[in-house]
C-alpha cells in the first residue's frame, strides 16, 4: 500500500545512518575494534536465512551480492543492515587486503584504512548498497585490492 505522506514522515523520523566506536578518543586495540566490528549479527542472521554463511571471504561478499533485497520493504530493518552490511564489507577487506586496516576518527566513525592511504567509508557504502543494491560489495572489495 502506497501511502504518500507516510513514506515522507519516515523520511524525518527514521534513525540516522551509522556507528561509532565508544571511547573515540583515545588509542584503540586494533584486534578488539575489528573482533567488535566484525560481528555484524543481523547481517549474519538473515544471510543464514537465505543459506549464505558469512565466513570473511570475498566469495561471501559476492553471494550477498546476490540476495534478493527484501529488507526494502522495511526502513529500519534496512538501516541496521547497511549499518552491518558496511561493517562486515570492511571486515572482509581488513583480513584479505594487505596492508588494510580499521581507523576510527575522533568522533567514533570507523573506516577502513587502505595501505595506499585511501580510506573507505565502508559503513556509507554498506548503506548505500542496502537501499539501492550499488554499488555491489564484491566489486569494492576488488577495487579496495587493486588499490
Amino acid at each position: 500500500m502506497d501511502i504518500p505522506f507516510l513514506g515522507r514522515w519516515r523520511e524525518r523520523h527514521t534513525m540516522p545512518s551509522g556507528i561509532a566506536v565508544s571511547g573515540a578518543g583515545g588509542d584503540h586495540d586494533p584486534a578488539a575494534v575489528a573482533e567488535l566490528l566484525g560481528e555484524c549479527e543481523l547481517l549474519r542472521v538473515r544471510a543464514s536465512h537465505h543459506g549464505v554463511e558469512l565466513d570473511n571471504s570475498a566469495a561471501s561478499l559476492t553471494a550477498l551480492d546476490q540476495l534478493v533485497p527484501s529488507w526494502r520493504d522495511d526502513p529500519d530493518v534496512m538501516s541496521w543492515l547497511g549499518n552491518d552490511a558496511g561493517l562486515y564489507l570492511g571486515t572482509v577487506i581488513v583480513r584479505t587486503v594487505p596492508g588494510a586496516a580499521w581507523q576510527v576518527w575522533p568522533n567514533g566513525h570507523p573506516v577502513v584504512s587502505l595501505s595506499s592511504g585511501r580510506r573507505l567509508d565502508t559503513v556509507a557504502l554498506g548503506h548505500t548498497w542496502a537501499e539501492t543494491g550499488s554499488p555491489e560489495l564484491s566489486q569494492v572489495h576488488a577495487e579496495a585490492s587493486e588499490d
